[in-house]
């Protein structure tokens, strides 16, 4: 059976506050593009220990599988509900929702013209740290792309009498066309957690041909494809700023041999015409994919062991059960882990999605 610790540090200080905080009922995993979550429950007669190692909003929180980081994060809240005490964090990518640009610009590094959205999710980060006790110590990955935020007619900027959260500011840069995709990661670096956004470009993930996900070796359980009519659409619209005949406009549309069906997306915040037409595309794509699977219960297995994939990763899926014969590739999009408690099993709950048309190594 897999043993776990939780730690819980200072945020500012980076101090030790618990070696071994004592949880039940927990469960946590990362993301695709956000910060993922936990959610544990303390020992209500422990619940003494919440000033010195859990205070929500200033306690970074580590959960640690079998002497290897698994997840971090930040407590948002805790506070008792009956005879329980539950607590609620999330990924650091959290912390930037309750920051704001309040200078501009990022104090100086945009605006942007032909930006690499790349560096614009850096540039978010190390405004965000260099402001007095907003350091978090996160590093983040040098990656580079060659997908571009904001034109010679439209920069990307932010102004500080709107002060958008920061957060919002990391959305634009993934939303652009061929834009990057990050998650989160932890690992121990020199006796310390190492706290690291991990992103990539054009994609998250590799395509993985030593894991599997397969019915009878480690699902447990898993949900039947999903075909849903109403969720489909080859035309999507999105209209974003202004008002009448001035708002802006983008349409994305293909022709595949269905019923034409259409899909308008409400986006009155957004005034760059390139940011409006990725995310008509963005949304054509999504609503295009049929017949997918979108989660599976797997026990650890050596077929594919918690913690030897990541998020982004394509691995071949085979379920077959009395509602499904689905055979092919699924992206991993975010996983859930329970560890075992009483008589319940360790359990991981993997998000999926189709896998894309992505070339590797092309």
């Amino acid at each position: 059976m897999a043993s776990y610790r939780y730690l819980t540090c200072d945020a500012v200080s980076g101090s030790v506050l618990a070696w071994d905080l004592p949880l039940t009922d927990v469960s946590y995993g990362p993301e695709l593009n956000g910060p993922g979550a936990l959610q544990a429950t303390l020992e209500p007669h422990l619940a003494h220990v919440l000033g010195s190692m859990v205070d929500p909003g200033n306690t970074m929180i580590f959960a640690e599988r079998d002497s290897r980081l698994m997840w971090g994060g930040l407590i948002w809240r805790a506070e008792p509900e009956g005879s329980k005490y539950p607590i609620e964090a999330a990924g650091f990518g959290s912390y930037l929702h309750k920051r704001h640009d309040v200078h501009g610009n990022l104090n100086g590094r945009g605006p942007y013209t032909y930006g690499d959205p790349c560096k614009l999710i850096r540039d978010v980060w190390a405004y965000c740290q260099s402001q007095p006790d907003g350091d978090l110590g996160v590093v983040v990955d040098a990656t580079a792309s060659k997908a571009t935020i904001g034109t010679p007619e439209e920069p990307y900027a932010t102004t500080w009498w709107e002060a958008p959260a920061l957060g919002d500011v990391v959305a634009d840069a993934v939303a652009v066309f061929g834009g990057p995709e990050w998650t989160e990661r932890v690992t121990w670096a020199s006796g310390q957690p190492e706290r690291r956004i991990q992103i990539g470009w054009p994609r998250l993930g590799i395509r993985r041909t030593d894991v599997s996900f397969s019915t009878g070796v480690n699902i447990a359980d898993s949900q039947p494809v999903v075909y849903d009519g109403d969720a489909y659409a080859q035309v999507v619209v999105a209209l974003g700023a202004g008002e009448g005949q001035a708002r802006r406009r983008a349409t994305d549309a293909v022709r595949d041999g269905r019923l034409r069906l259409e899909e308008v997306l409400d986006l009155p915040s957004i005034k760059a015409k390139d940011q409006l037409a990725a995310k008509a595309r963005q949304g054509r794509i999504a609503r295009q994919k049929r017949g997918s699977i979108e989660q599976v219960s797997l026990i650890d297995h050596p077929a594919a062991r918690f913690g030897s994939f990541g998020v982004g990763d394509d691995v071949w899926v085979q379920v077959h059960d009395q509602w499904t014969d689905f055979d092919g590739w699924a992206r991993v999009t975010g996983w859930t882990l329970t560890p075992a408690q009483g008589d319940q099993q360790e359990r991981m709950l993997v998000s999926l999605a189709p896998a894309d048309s992505f070339i590797y190594g092309g």
